[in-house]
């Protein structure tokens, strides 16, 4: 694991709240996480499943494409590796796209989303996430830059190639790694290697 403020980046005091497509307000008692796509075993979560299976909590900067960060940021969360895992991958899934409830996507490789530290974040600092840090449920995957990091998550979808998502269709980086600067399509950091099917992370 890298460690420090990646190239491009400044640390930032406070956070910055986007939502490009407003803040939903979402009952916890209702709300259900759902693994779909290319598994054998389509699953479904609630948010309190969810909170028995949160046994990961580290420390782990946040990076923002827009070159902010905040440092030292406590997480609290489930796995990705165990949610779509415990679905059973088909062998030809290559990509994950997050859905979300306000309409917002965002995919990444399947590589990432089965990294170690690759979470379905709960909390922050100990506390449930706040509406506008994407209640109840949010991935983060501290090597992405924070758009890959789907607010109000709502579907995992596992798929056998890329498809843009919200900021992709505008440019964004396909996979958008951090140490890499891979912040816009066609952008590959010189720390970055490709594979078959887009860039894997040094691990």
């Amino acid at each position: 694991m890298k460690e420090g403020l990646p190239p491009g980046q400044v640390w930032a005091r406070n956070w910055v709240i986007y939502a490009a497509l407003g803040i939903p307000r979402i009952d916890p008692e209702t709300w259900r996480l759902k693994v779909s796509g290319l598994v054998e075993k389509p699953a479904e979560y609630t948010y309190y499943q969810l909170e028995d299976m949160a046994t990961v909590r580290y420390v782990r900067h946040f990076h923002c494409v827009t070159k902010w960060s905040i440092k030292d940021v406590e997480w609290t969360g489930v796995p990705l590796k165990d949610l779509i895992s415990n679905s059973l991958v088909k062998d030809e899934a290559r990509w994950v796209m997050f859905h979300c409830a306000d309409g917002y996507t965002a995919p990444i490789p399947l590589e990432d989303a089965i990294h170690p530290d690759a979470i379905l974040a709960l909390k922050i600092g100990g506390e449930p996430l706040k509406a506008e840090q994407g209640f109840p449920a949010r991935p983060f995957i501290p090597h992405l830059y924070g758009w890959k990091s789907a607010k109000w998550v709502t579907e995992i979808e596992l798929l056998p190639t890329y498809v843009d998502g919200y900021w992709e269709m505008y440019g964004y980086h396909e996979r958008g790694e951090v140490w890499g600067e891979e912040r816009f399509k066609g952008m590959v950091g010189k720390h970055s290697r490709r594979t078959s099917y887009g860039i894997l992370p040094k691990v």
